[in-house]
């Protein structure tokens, strides 16, 4: 999963509305809220070769957190050493790599896709349609890709398989992305 892909997984599961997108020349960082109005920064950094994330990258982060007032973080990147994933623990910033994912609930994950859908029927038809029957986006053999995206997500979820589940994430982002 890539440093973008990783980020909007993040935002989905927790429900993150963004605010803003700034991309740096080393970083990104997307300042988002929660749902009760805390400030998060979520900083991807992509790394040059098989760098690792150190220390110091994660020292350079809390200026910036303090300095805007942030009431949480994530750091996404590739690998990280040691030290750094121990001063993280010791600044209460939350790290995603490509070994480790922060734990998050399958329901989550569902309502997150289902949301998607929603507000891309909403947009594309002006409407929400229970049935896929009803729905008028119908596009190859009668079956509207939001529609169906919901269906397999569904499915995917009362089965438990998450592996889908977040190619279903996948699918959705790709979807309404702009």
């Amino acid at each position: 999963m890539g440093m973008e892909n990783k980020t909007n997984f993040i935002i989905a599961v927790n429900g993150y509305k963004i605010i803003k997108k700034e991309k740096k020349v080393d970083f990104t960082d997307v300042t988002a809220s929660d749902n009760m109005n805390k400030k998060v920064l979520l900083r991807a950094i992509e790394p040059l070769n098989n760098e690792c994330i150190v220390t110091n990258d994660v020292k350079n982060m809390v200026e910036h957190i303090k300095r805007d007032s942030y009431d949480s973080a994530f750091l996404i990147s590739k690998k990280f050493t040691e030290n750094a994933v121990n001063e993280m623990v010791k600044q209460k910033i939350q790290h995603v790599s490509d070994d480790y994912m922060p734990p998050f609930e399958i329901e989550k994950l569902y309502l997150a896709i289902v949301d998607y859908a929603k507000n891309e029927c909403q947009k594309k038809c002006g409407t929400v349609s229970l049935l896929a029957s009803d729905c008028t986006e119908k596009k190859t053999a009668n079956v509207c890709r939001i529609r169906a995206l919901a269906n397999n997500a569904k499915c995917h979820f009362d089965q438990e398989l998450v592996g889908l589940l977040k190619n279903d994430l996948k699918i959705a982002l790709a979807i309404t992305k702009p």
